[in-house]
């Protein structure tokens, strides 16, 4: 029996394909036809076909690694990938997992399709991108907006004289208006982004998306010119195309490169004006003032913006105990929350050593959360776990016997019917639909039931042990990547409380990681859950030297 999977996208970029449904009903209609049995059905709505990093398409890929299907059903193969790069990985990856493409436009995919069609669909998208950007440089020349709006304006929603939506126009927001003045006054006048954003805050200000004001939301980049202080918009004058998006092979993700300026579009809009040309010349002046400093310059010449930033120990799990906000760096070597420090909307304002912070958690790890009590804690949170997924298991599993017994005797009475003579229209689609129902329960029940959870008794010895030998490697430059994300995996999160009496962190690790670590190959089942747990420890002050 051949076990299939439908893939179906639907992309809002283009209105007229078909919906998910008539993809995925399509693709069923083919699979009964094969006599193929469809286990899995993935599809993701309203996203790009350029992408890989589609929630659908990684969830086909990490069933196919588990062996969860033999062949993969789609309408096109333009609906798994455009990308001609994306069509070819996808190809070897199920390929090497043993899975075939089948496609209703172009059968089974071979590598003759790949080449052929993955260049006609990277075409097609070039073309695409060309024509869109076509299309919004004459809204741009015209006046309206070529997407997005700036803090400040409002958009504009009235019907035009053909009764359609006119889309791109907006107009000044007076009271935001009057607070961009108010910012390009207080920076004029010596106020440092982060310190108007704190006021701002204090005020209780919603900033740009109802949210709370961030200084880089301020400050924004000179030469990107984004940012309250660089927007020329609020002259009067709309510049666009000043930047392109490219997509990084590496990451899928889109970043910005700037285009040259005999490129940008630039369209006057006096009725756009918020800030007066002395007012922007004063915040341009002092622009160039802390450009001009020593500090500053001395920062550029290092040009830390073409290296690699280290990730440390902690990078992301650090949360703040008043705000739950995340910490970020203070100074060398010091880490504080972000919310207290750039934001001012959190009390807890010291700040601590990194280095002191990754020792606690390293003694955590190694002392106190595979602790024998906290052992015995997960052991039994484990047990409760996998009886509750077990008695669900078993409900559906019994449930798919009584069908099973009911579709047998159906047909053993449409059998016994046939051979009396019995001949009615539809007869033989249903027979086929109860046989393939039939065979699809039978799949369902052959698969084996749940290992059961193996634990060595030793556990929290190994575990000490091994995170012991991890911690020492992160002294060794050549291993020290691969300690560090091994180390970093054991945790969930590192939350810092600051108290009466000094400071407590509780170190919340991912349990199943910590066994995994310990004794490779454990079978540890914990359901839909996550199960965590958390050492908690309290220190001096002193303990941080501060």
């Amino acid at each position: 029996m051949i076990r299939a999977a439908i893939y179906a996208r639907f992309s809002s970029q283009m209105q007229s394909e078909a919906s998910i449904e008539d993809q995925l009903r399509i693709c069923r209609e083919r699979a009964v036809r094969e006599g193929w049995t469809v286990t899995e059905e993935f599809s993701d709505m309203a996203i790009s076909g350029a992408s890989m990093q589609r929630p659908g398409v990684q969830r086909l890929l990490d069933d196919a690694s588990r062996g969860c299907f033999d062949v993969i059903i789609a309408e096109a193969l333009d609906r798994l990938s455009r990308d001609q790069a994306d069509v070819a990985t996808l190809y070897k990856r199920l390929s090497f997992h043993g899975v075939r493409i089948i496609t209703l436009s172009e059968g089974e995919v071979s590598e003759l399709h790949v080449g052929l069609k993955g260049t006609m669909n990277q075409l097609f998208l070039k073309d695409l991108a060309a024509k869109t950007h076509r299309g919004l440089r004459g809204r741009v020349e015209a006046g309206h907006s070529g997407g997005g709006n700036s803090y400040g304006y409002d958009v504009v929603r009235r019907l035009g004289e053909d009764g359609q939506p006119v889309t791109g126009e907006r107009t000044i927001n007076e009271d935001a208006a009057a607070l961009i003045r108010r910012i390009f006054a207080e920076f004029s006048d010596g106020l440092s982004p982060k310190a108007i954003a704190k006021k701002l805050n204090a005020e209780h200000i919603p900033g740009p998306g109802g949210k709370t004001w961030h200084d880089t939301a301020i400050r924004g980049h000179r030469i990107r010119a984004t940012g309250i202080l660089n927007n020329e918009l609020y002259i009067g004058r709309l510049i666009w195309n000043r930047l392109r998006y490219i997509k990084d092979p590496e990451t899928g993700r889109r970043v910005s490169r700037l285009n040259p300026q005999d490129k940008w579009i630039i369209t006057e809009m006096a009725e756009m004006r918020i800030v007066d040309d002395a007012l922007w010349e004063r915040a341009k002046r002092r622009q160039g003032e802390i450009d001009a400093t020593p500090r500053v310059q001395a920062i550029k010449e290092t040009r830390f913006w073409e290296k690699t930033r280290s990730k440390h120990l902690l990078t992301g799990l650090l949360r703040c105990g008043c705000c739950g906000g995340g910490f970020a760096s203070v100074g060398k070597d010091y880490l504080a929350c972000a919310a207290a420090r750039k934001q001012g909307t959190c009390t807890q304002n010291r700040s601590f050593r990194r280095g002191d912070l990754e020792e606690v958690v390293l003694n955590l790890l190694r002392e106190r959360l595979m602790r024998p009590e906290a052992v015995a804690a997960f052991v039994a949170s484990v047990g409760r776990e996998i009886n509750a997924g077990r008695a669900d298991a078993s409900a559906a599993r019994a449930r798919l016997e009584a069908e099973r017994t009911e579709i047998t005797r159906r047909l053993d009475g449409l059998y016994d019917a046939i051979a009396d003579g019995l001949r009615t229209a539809g007869l033989k689609t249903k027979l086929e639909e109860m046989e393939a129902r039939l065979a699809e329960i039978s799949t369902k029940l052959a698969a084996p039931a749940p290992s059961p959870v193996r634990l060595h008794p030793q556990l929290s010895e190994i575990y000490r042990r091994k995170v012991e030998e991890l911690s020492k490697t992160l002294a060794d430059p050549d291993i020290r990547p691969m300690a560090l994300e091994t180390i970093r995996g054991l945790i969930k999160s590192v939350t810092v409380h600051e108290t009466a009496s000094g400071v407590r962190i509780d170190l919340y690790g991912a349990i199943t990681a910590l066994v995994g670590l310990a004794q490779p190959g454990a079978e540890v089942i914990v359901g839909s859950r996550s199960v965590e747990v958390v050492a908690g420890v309290g220190f001096e002050p002193t303990t941080f030297r501060l």
